[in-house]
Order: structure tokens, then C-alpha cells, then sequence
């Protein structure tokens, strides 16, 4: 198992904050390419994918873009813009609302449903493995630990 100051080739000693904060950061770059690169023969972003499972959490009810927005992982993300190439992939659908015409609903089509189905295994090896080194029990101290860092 490599240091943190192994794998930046840092020779100076950091201090126990700065270390951690690097380390997650490092950490969640090395999850975030191992999520992009199992998602690349799909030709389909991080981003994207979190919308269409954001869609498929509202079983077949309509989202608009601000529910969307809001449940975002990565709260950055344009979300007209990942629409509209959702859109062009036929992975979602866009209705204007004829009573209030800025209203507009978002659905996933069963193209979306499809590719999510054959998706989902290979995002769960792919989560699997990355946290494998890890037992259940140092997963949840983790997922405590890390809630508690962000309150």
C-alpha cells in the first residue's frame, strides 16, 4: 500500500490536515476515472448517467430541471446541457407544459431504462471493486466519518 506522499512524490512532511484533504480529493479523482472509464464503451458521462438514475427514480413521473439540479451529485453540472444530449441519445424525452409554458417535465425512455439495466452490473463491479480492500464494517466508520466532515 503506497503512502499518499509516495504517489505525489511529495518529500516534505504534511501536516495531518492538508494530508487529509489531499488524500480525499486524490481519492475521489482515482474513483471518479475508474466510474468514467466503465462507462466509456457507453458512450455516456458521469453526469449523464446520474441523470438518467435521477429519471428512473421517479418511476415514470415527470422531473423538471430544478428537482434534477438538486439532486445532482456533482451540483457544477449544466443540466440543460446534459439534457439536451440525453435528448439527442434518445435516452430521455422533454415536454413543455401547454398550461404553463416554462414549466417543462423530463422522462427517461425505455431506451434509458435499457441502457440503465445494462449499465447498473457493471457500475456495481466497478464500485465493488473499488472499495474491496475495505470490510463492511470499515465501510460504514467511513461513510460516518465522511458525513460527519461535511456537517
Amino acid at each position: 500500500m503506497k503512502e499518499l506522499e509516495d504517489l505525489l512524490k511529495i518529500t516534505t512532511k504534511l501536516s495531518l490536515q492538508k494530508k487529509t484533504v489531499i488524500n480525499i480529493s486524490y481519492s475521489s479523482i482515482w474513483m471518479k476515472d475508474e466510474i468514467i472509464l466503465a462507462l466509456k464503451p457507453y458512450d455516456i458521462s458521469i453526469e449523464q448517467f446520474n441523470v438518467l438514475r435521477i429519471l428512473r427514480g421517479q418511476k415514470g413521473n415527470p422531473a423538471n430541471l430544478q428537482d434534477v439540479q438538486e439532486r445532482m451529485v456533482n451540483k457544477m453540472s449544466n443540466t440543460t446541457r446534459l439534457v439536451d444530449k440525453l435528448i439527442l441519445k434518445g435516452l430521455v424525452e422533454r415536454f413543455i407544459c401547454e398550461k404553463n409554458r416554462r414549466k417543462v417535465d423530463i422522462y427517461i425512455t425505455d431506451n434509458g431504462l435499457k441502457l440503465l439495466n445494462e449499465i447498473d452490473p457493471i457500475i456495481e463491479k466497478t464500485e465493488n471493486s473499488l472499495t474491496s480492500n475495505l470490510s463492511d464494517q470499515e465501510l460504514e466508520h467511513l461513510n460516518t466519518l465522511l458525513n460527519k466532515l461535511r456537517t
